[in-house]
């Protein structure tokens, strides 16, 4: 089962595993969303958009419609639980 940032649990680390990059702008690409980066989740808004995420020490906000492009897997730390 492939996991997207949308599924994603506050407070875990993730690896990103694979993106879409013809459905992403440059500029996430450019602040580190790319494969094999460590990602978290901090926060979601109130009303469930956008998401609050931590790549590599990179703070940044991302839409809903964008973080399903955005394919995940645990962290062999996480993987265990």
């Amino acid at each position: 089962m492939t996991l997207t940032v949308n599924e994603m649990k506050r407070g875990v680390r993730y690896l990103i595993k694979d993106i879409h990059t013809e459905m992403l702008p440059i500029k996430l690409l450019e602040l580190g969303c790319l494969p094999g980066n460590e990602i978290e989740l901090i926060e979601v808004a109130p009303l469930g958009d956008p998401f609050y995420l931590v790549i590599n020490d990179t703070h940044l906000a991302i839409r809903k419609e964008m973080a399903q492009y955005i394919e995940v897997e645990f962290t062999k730390e996480n993987s265990d639980e």
